[in-house]
């Protein structure tokens, strides 16, 4: 038997319930990982609300986690008891004590990374990784808009696109959110409540626009981002914390000016055991170089759970949400 936080019925944050579950030995390709620290991101949210189809009721949510390998299934033989890993992407059922794992699905974390950073930066590193060198290959010079700079992937993207030589347009709630932004990355944080962020990054820009735009946001920003972008310039949609993005008409990304739209999901990008480890390992060198810094906003114990996904959807984080077992 282990702790696990479990979901009988789809809807808000009272659903995530604390409770004793049996765990599976390992099958054939499968190791049992013992768990000590829980990313919590926000597509944990859209699973509980049932947004995201998670299968069968109930489920285990979560995504991601760190921890040690406490017994191997047959045939494993890249992985062994005791050694640390950490992991990003399915299957679900992060949100336990102990859980089995596929083991091409993990990756062995080298001395300098702690489990703690780990499960604060996987997801969230690799997210950045991939939308700043491949969805869109940010170059010195390029205008960057990100929005929700002072969240757990905000503040990455910020550090990230600041290192590779970007200007960094950030869009952030609060006066404290801003100054948070600023000594990560952010060269101008906008106070989106205070300001209109068209005007302000037009003005930035000297009317030019930002060649990208990262948004994660949905519903009240999609449009803004796409009114923010330079000629040819692209927008990254790859959230929707306020809620369903409006469609967007093909006619509308000529008029602005030879538009690119897309919506990425870091699992295509990590579909493949070589892609995820070839993703790890840019996280963790980085993080190496001293160029990424993860910052932990708020740890909580894995009973509490709903106040964590409570504080995320109320925006009352910033950076990395963590559960510890």
């Amino acid at each position: 038997m282990t702790e696990a936080i479990r979901v009988h019925e789809v809807g808000g944050p009272e659903q995530l319930r604390y409770e004793s579950i049996e765990v599976p030995a390992p099958g054939p390709g499968e190791v049992l990982v013992r768990q000590t620290h829980i990313g919590v991101n926000y597509i944990d949210v859209y699973f509980r609300t049932g947004l995201y189809p998670a299968g069968n009721l109930p489920f285990t949510p979560g995504l991601e986690g760190a921890g040690e390998i406490i017994a191997a299934g047959e045939g494993v033989t890249t992985l062994r008891p005791g050694q640390r890993v950490a992991y990003a992407g399915g299957p679900l059922g992060a949100y336990a004590a102990e859980r089995v794992m596929p083991a091409d699905r993990l990756v062995p974390l080298p001395e300098s990374i702690s489990n703690e950073q780990a499960a604060a930066v996987m997801l969230k590193g690799m997210t950045a990784h991939v939308l700043l060198q491949q969805v869109h290959a940010v170059r010195p010079g390029d205008r960057v808009l990100i929005h929700a700079a002072a969240g757990g992937v905000g503040l990455l993207l910020c550090q990230w696109a600041s290192h590779l030589g970007a200007t960094v347009i950030g869009t952030v709630g609060s006066p404290g959110k801003a100054e948070l932004a600023k000594a990560n990355g952010c060269h101008h944080p906008v106070l989106y409540r205070e300001e209109d962020v068209l005007e302000r990054v037009r003005a930035l820009t000297g009317g030019d626009g930002v060649h990208v735009a990262y948004d994660s946001v949905g519903a009240d920003t999609l449009m803004v981002s796409l009114a923010c972008l330079a000629r040819r310039g692209m927008l990254v949609s790859f959230g929707q914390s306020s809620g369903k993005p409006p469609a967007i008409e093909v006619g509308q990304l000529a008029a602005g000016g030879s538009l690119f739209l897309t919506r990425p999901s870091l699992f295509d990008y990590i579909a493949t055991a070589n892609e995820l480890q070839t993703a790890a390992a840019a996280v963790f060198e980085v993080i190496g170089q001293g160029r990424l810094t993860v910052r932990i906003g708020q740890r909580l114990p894995l009973a509490d759970a709903a106040t964590a996904h409570q504080r995320l959807e109320s925006r009352q984080s910033t950076g990395s949400t963590i559960l510890t077992v």
